[in-house]
């Protein structure tokens, strides 16, 4: 029982729904009702603007990262799979929260939190391949499905010249994330096939959807 412990609690802290919380109390709205539809930090940015939706996407990292520490809190000193596993569990309560009907957002926000915590120098070189696409494309979903197989390559690489400690686990767990991002980011993939996904508007609110 005492080892279930660090995993319900990530879960139930990934299942935090901060953009639906943030959203209600600064504007009495429900997010879901709104732009995409989608709980996530970049609809934030459609309805909320920059400042809201960097503070949603802060807080949606923040979850991941304290799911990675849970193991080591409640059970001492543990190996980096019950690291994993920890955010994990909280990538996949933020995706399907139990405060909110199992519908959440698509997982990249407590992702960048596990991986920063997890593996820091492949964590920003998919943000920075984020950033990029972002800027060159203004579509936030192509720039995460870019990012999440950026990442998988870095830590295969990392893996295959023995640097900064990879391994197999590190190597399979950015394998399963990258495919988590393209299942939860299917319908948009379907938009992208077909030219029809939402672009960013920098510098001022989009509440299209």
């Amino acid at each position: 029982m005492t080892l279930a412990v660090p995993y319900i609690l990530a879960y139930l802290t990934g299942s935090i729904p901060t953009s639906i919380i943030t959203c209600r109390v600064l504007k009495g709205i429900d997010i879901r009702e709104h732009g995409s539809g989608n709980a996530g930090a970049t609809n934030v940015y459609r309805v909320m603007g920059f400042k809201v939706a960097l503070f949603v996407l802060t807080v949606d990292a923040l979850k991941g990262a304290f799911g990675v520490m849970l193991p080591g809190l409640v059970l001492g000193k543990v190996t980096v799979e019950y690291q994993i596993a920890g955010g994990l569990v909280a990538i996949l309560g933020h995706i399907w929260t139990v405060f909110a009907k199992f519908k959440g957002g698509k997982g990249v926000g407590p992702a960048l939190g596990v991986f920063l915590a997890l593996m820091p120098v492949p964590a920003l070189s998919a943000l920075l391949s984020w950033i990029v696409v972002v800027a060159a494309t203004r579509i936030v979903s192509l720039a995460s499905l870019i990012a999440g197989f950026f990442l998988l390559l870095v830590t295969i690489m990392c893996y295959a010249n023995g640097w900064l400690g990879m391994g197999i686990p590190q190597v399979a767990f950015s394998a399963l994330i990258a495919v988590l991002l393209v299942v939860t980011h299917r319908k948009n993939i379907a938009r992208l096939v077909h030219g029809t996904e939402n672009k960013l508007s920098f510098g001022k609110k989009d509440a299209s959807s």
